[in-house]
């Protein structure tokens, strides 16, 4: 629920003018940065208060770990943002439905971790649906090429990024932090580094005046850190108890209801081809789900029927 009213949200910030009127088409924000940091700044002061209101483990991890996957979750927030500049929302979400094969290959990496042939065969077939579906995506007006390329650019940076943010979080988590710290530790490290980068750049006072100037915009912006930060609440936890793989396949049964959403909203269509891909996508995302307790079955029947040896 958080994510989905995130996303509505995000679209109609990052895409629609603000102001508009009979006379005037009113102005588009331009500043992503600065949404990243309206996200991270709440989800700081959550996480902080839960810490300091609720018992937490000793805190045994080095704090610069953090940094590493706060910029690469910086990095990330701000491709999505920016993306959606260039192409439309339900195609940013299909792109960003693949992520599990960069998932899986910097698991290898980061985490030295092995999958199993079916977990590849699924990756290769969200693979498959997502490029029918960007493949036949059409729109009313077409975008020039240097922009659909510069789309598919910021895409692969914003998969490359994410995918080494989960990574990474998984790995500290030996260190036997809570999901909370683990949130807290990222956000201040994020916080520090994008009003650093929006004070250097006079981007901030500018972000600002854009929200005093348009009181549905701050409304908006609101929302949108309140739903990130109750999110990651949920995405820390996920990624603590079951793992970085795991955790991406939810989040992209998510899109599914994304897409949905922005179509009826926004009026986005999808073509034969593309409602094919879509299909491709989460069928491999549900055959994944139960080869994955097909084998967790077979282990436990396996343990079970073991012959007890005699002494």
């Amino acid at each position: 629920a958080s994510y989905l009213t995130w996303g509505v949200l995000q679209e109609r910030v990052m895409t629609k003018a603000y102001g508009s009127t009979e006379a005037d088409p009113g102005v588009k924000f331009q500043d992503s940065q600065f949404l990243v940091f309206m996200n991270r700044i709440l989800a700081v002061t959550v996480a902080g208060l839960c810490c300091a209101l609720t018992k937490q483990p000793r805190h045994g991890g080095p704090m610069y770990k953090y940094s590493f996957a706060s910029i690469s979750n910086i990095l990330s927030s701000w491709c999505q943002y920016e993306a959606l500049k260039f192409i439309s929302f339900p195609t940013q979400v299909l792109a960003k439905a693949s992520k599990v094969i960069p998932v899986m290959l910097m698991g290898k990496i980061v985490s030295h971790k092995s999958y199993e042939y079916w977990e590849y065969l699924t990756a290769m077939l969200i693979s498959a649906g997502v490029s029918m579906f960007l493949l036949s995506s059409t729109q009313n007006k077409q975008p020039p090429t240097v922009t659909t390329f510069s789309g598919i650019v910021i895409l692969a940076g914003y998969i490359l990024f994410d995918s080494f943010t989960s990574n990474w979080q998984d790995a500290l988590f030996k260190y036997k932090m809570s999901s909370i710290q683990m949130m807290f530790g990222v956000n201040l490290f994020s916080c520090l580094f994008t009003i650093g980068s929006l004070l250097e750049q006079g981007a901030f006072f500018q972000s600002l005046s854009f929200m005093l100037q348009h009181p549905e915009f701050a409304i908006h912006a609101g929302l949108l850190s309140i739903c990130s930060a109750c999110g990651q609440l949920f995405i820390f936890y996920t990624i603590s108890q079951f793992g970085a793989a795991v955790f991406t396949i939810i989040m992209t049964l998510r899109q599914a209801f994304a897409i949905l959403l922005s179509c009826f909203i926004y009026g986005h269509s999808v073509t034969v081809v593309g409602g094919l891909g879509l299909a491709t996508v989460f069928f491999s995302l549900f055959l994944r789900v139960y080869a994955r307790s097909r084998m967790k079955t077979k282990k436990r029947t396996a343990q079970c029927q073991a012959p007890v040896q005699k002494v």
